[in-house]
């Protein structure tokens, strides 16, 4: 596992991934923020990423269409899912699809830090096998 995470950022609302760019970027990560799922898709074809934070909610691809590709074509992306509409039935599906784990709008960036956090630790035993 490379010391610095490719961590994407996909959410429509452009807010988003202002914030959490420079919050995710102090660690010394590799972080990419996309508005538009579309683009966001395109670039997952041309490079790997070890994380994918994705809002569920968006127009043209939704976060768990994204979910669908990324898990038919990258199996050790971990994939965290926020949304600002959080239902237990929307998590479920979203876990069920493959996602690492899920975090409702609003949240503290620390509270994602967590769950990446959790996920590193995760990749760092899948390489050990």
């Amino acid at each position: 596992m490379p010391d610095k995470l490719k961590i994407m950022v996909i959410d429509d609302e452009e807010i988003v991934g202002k914030r959490l760019k420079p919050a995710l970027e102090k660690r010394g990560d590799i972080i990419e923020s996309f508005v538009n799922s579309k683009e966001a898709l395109a670039r997952l074809v041309e490079e790997h990423f070890d994380i994918v934070i994705t809002d569920i909610r968006m127009d043209e691809i939704d976060g768990l269409e994204v979910l669908d590709y990324i898990k038919s074509h990258s199996k050790d992306t971990k994939v965290i899912m926020i949304t600002g509409y959080a239902t237990v039935e929307v998590a479920r599906e979203a876990l069920a699809k493959g996602a690492f784990d899920f975090i409702a709008k609003p949240f503290k960036p620390e509270d994602l830090r967590i769950i990446i956090n959790k996920a590193v630790k995760e990749l760092n035993a899948e390489q050990m096998t």
